[in-house]
C-alpha cells in the first residue's frame, strides 16, 4: 500500500504571490503551493518510522517538478496530498497533487526526496561567517 498523506491550508494574505514576491495578484503563490506539496511530502515520509530511522535521518528536496494550473482566491482552502510512486535506497519520488475546497485541481507534479543522516548531512556545512 502507498504512503499517503495530506495537509489542508486556509490561502492568506501571506499566501500570495504579491506577499512572496512571484507576481503581483492577490492568488495563492506558486512558492506557498510548492511549499505545501513538500510539506504533505514530508508528511508522508513520517508515516515510516524506519525511513527516518527514529529521528536520526531525515530527508531534503533534490527535484521539484510542479504545474500551477489553476488561481486560488485568499480564503480558499487547499489540500496538498503527497503518494510515494518509487523508492531505490535513499531516494523517494513522489506524486502529489493540490486541490481547492470546490475539488479542482490546481497543481499536480512529483518531488524527489533523499533520506540522509542527519548529523553527517550538517556536519558538511560550513557556517556563513565561520
Amino acid at each position: 500500500m502507498a504512503q499517503t498523506a495530506q495537509v489542508t491550508h486556509t490561502v492568506e494574505d501571506g499566501d500570495t504571490a504579491i506577499a512572496l514576491g512571484s507576481g503581483d495578484l492577490p492568488v495563492l503563490g506558486t512558492p506557498r503551493l510548492l511549499a505545501w506539496c513538500e510539506e504533505a511530502t514530508c508528511a508522508a515520509l513520517a508515516l515510516d518510522a524506519n525511513a527516518l530511522k527514529n529521528g536520526v535521518a531525515s530527508s531534503v528536496g533534490t527535484r521539484v517538478d510542479i504545474e500551477h494550473l489553476a488561481a486560488s482566491a485568499i480564503g480558499a482552502v487547499v489540500t496538498a496530498i503527497a503518494t510515494v510512486i518509487h523508492t531505490d535506497g535513499r531516494l523517494l519520488r513522489f506524486q502529489v497533487a493540490a486541490h481547492d475546497d470546490s475539488g479542482q485541481l490546481i497543481g499536480t507534479g512529483e518531488i524527489r526526496r533523499v533520506i540522509v543522516d542527519r548529523e553527517r548531512f550538517m556536519a558538511r556545512l560550513k557556517r556563513v561567517g565561520d
